[in-house]
């Protein structure tokens, strides 16, 4: 009686058809939860100022108006421009902290109202401390 003639094909294989699902669905988890650091460095163009440089706060929070005058508040875009809806999400955002600084970034084309809207909703808020960003201006060789 031959029994091992039988056994000939059976050779070892690994299914790998649930393996793939695992890994399409853990790719996704990924993808869907990294932040990405492109997106979270908005691109500004600063205006100039030639003053000194001050100390950077650790836990101050950054309110960013891009050239269009939308606004951004840690990199989340607010979606109505108005006073209202700007004061909310800064409330939301900060909470009851008051005395926190803020960063305000603008970008050198950006319309003077976004900006006086900006600091005009943090006034009511009741922050005080307020920090503006520029850049250093250039020098020229001729000069």
């Amino acid at each position: 009686m031959r029994i091992a003639a039988g056994r000939r094909e059976d050779d070892f294989e690994i299914n790998v058809i649930s393996l793939i699902d695992v890994l399409l669905t853990l790719l996704m988890f990924f993808v869907l939860t990294t932040t990405f650091v492109q997106h979270s460095r908005m691109q500004v163009t600063l205006p100039q100022a030639d003053s000194h440089e001050s100390e950077v706060t650790r836990d101050a929070f950054v309110l960013l108006i891009d050239r269009d005058g939308r606004f951004y508040i840690d990199n989340n875009e607010v979606l109505n421009p108005s006073l209202d809806s700007l004061k909310e999400s800064i409330g939301r955002f900060a909470g009851e902290d008051h005395d926190r600084p803020v960063i305000l970034r603008a970008d050198a084309l950006t319309p003077h109202q976004a900006v006086v809207t900006a600091m005009d909703a943090l006034a009511q808020l009741g922050f005080t401390h307020l920090s503006i960003a520029t850049t250093q201006p250039t020098t020229t060789a001729g000069k």
